[in-house]
């Protein structure tokens, strides 16, 4: 009898220590879903204006002044020189306001000059662009364009690593004081469910844990 006891006592040992085991997995994965709320499926704005960066290339044209007109890479420290123009701020304006504020500079030596600036080459500043670290197969950073989404943004990273836990990332919005929503990566890319494609905003960070198994 004794025996009996010793092995059923044994048997409860080994099973409180499963149970024990599986809570903590489990709260350890809730804790990485971070229980957090999901991210809304419209979030973009229709007003939304391109905010140009250092690396963007400029096509700034005058009319009826060709040899004023260039195609610029915004500098490093956000700055454009063109021929009459030397060091202008460019970073964190529109193109709009870049073609007003060329236009003010060149009025010192052109009558009524009439500027259009168009973006060619798009990298945006760092503030505004799509990070994507993690489970992706190809990390990095991706600017920003009107009614992006998740699923155009795991295009852009090659998709999950077979590691992903695609379910249990989460998405910063550092518009909204680096707010964290949970994004269903594996039941949109494995499983196609569109329901679980959502908006991204400029300056988002989407953060793809890997799988406990």
């Amino acid at each position: 009898m004794q025996k009996y006891v010793s092995k059923l006592q044994g048997s409860i040992v080994r099973i409180a220590g499963v149970v024990a085991l599986v809570t903590t997995v489990a709260g350890c994965a809730g804790f990485a879903g971070g229980g957090y709320p999901a991210a809304p499926t419209n979030a973009s704005t229709p007003d939304y204006n391109y905010i140009v960066g250092p690396g963007d290339m400029l096509n700034i044209t005058v009319w009826r002044n060709p040899e004023l007109s260039q195609t610029v890479p915004v500098r490093p420290d956000g700055q454009v020189s063109t021929p009459l123009v030397d060091g202008l701020v460019a970073q964190g304006k529109t193109s709009a306001q870049i073609a007003r504020d060329v236009e003010k500079e060149l009025s010192k030596y052109v009558r009524d000059p009439v500027v259009t600036v168009i973006v060619t080459s798009f990298v945006g500043p760092y503030s505004e662009q799509i990070r994507v670290v993690g489970e992706a197969a190809k990390p990095q950073f991706l600017p920003y364009k009107q009614k992006m989404t998740v699923l155009d943004v795991l295009i852009a990273a090659g998709g999950l690593t077979d590691f992903a836990d695609g379910n249990r990332a989460t998405l910063v919005r550092t518009s909204e004081g680096n707010k964290r929503y949970n994004v269903r990566l594996n039941d949109l890319v494995k499983r196609g469910d569109i329901d679980a494609n959502v908006d991204v905003l400029p300056g988002d960070i989407l953060i793809i844990p890997q799988g406990w198994f």
